[in-house]
């Protein structure tokens, strides 16, 4: 049996920082890659090079993305955000420390009743990212 495609992915919309974001998601997760990328040629609708649409993996979930050509009055917003359990304190402090920097941080990173070490924060990019360390079993 070969592997089971993901009916469900979640999708990312940039305005030219796809390719970017990208590359600094999969540097943050082992097992991650970019597994196809169409850019926009010359004379195209998005500007040449741009993102028409990718595909990438995050530790074996799959994740698309595109830039889009068309300028929208909105971007990410902290009502949606991707979910890190995270494996050690050592993960769940750098992955934190690097999504923060040029983000915002929307819960400090430190211990809930919910989570042995849990923070929230909106990368650079303007995708939120919360993340939990949980409590031993």
């Amino acid at each position: 049996m070969g592997q089971v495609s993901q009916k469900i992915s979640t999708f990312l919309m940039f305005e030219g920082q796809a390719e970017e974001a990208m590359n600094f998601y999969i540097s943050l997760f082992e097992n991650s890659e970019i597994i196809s990328i169409k850019r926009y040629g010359p004379n195209e609708a998005g500007t040449e090079g741009s993102v028409v649409q990718a595909s990438f993996s995050l530790n074996g979930q799959v994740y698309m993305c595109i830039d889009s050509s068309v300028k929208h009055a909105f971007t990410f917003t902290p009502a949606i955000s991707l979910f890190v359990t995270c494996d050690s304190e050592e993960e769940i402090d750098r992955i934190f420390a690097e999504l923060s920097e040029q983000g915002q941080i929307l819960m400090p990173l430190g211990a809930y009743p919910f989570s042995q070490k849990f923070g929230w924060t909106a990368d650079r990019f303007g995708v939120s990212w919360q993340l939990s360390l949980p409590h031993p079993q």
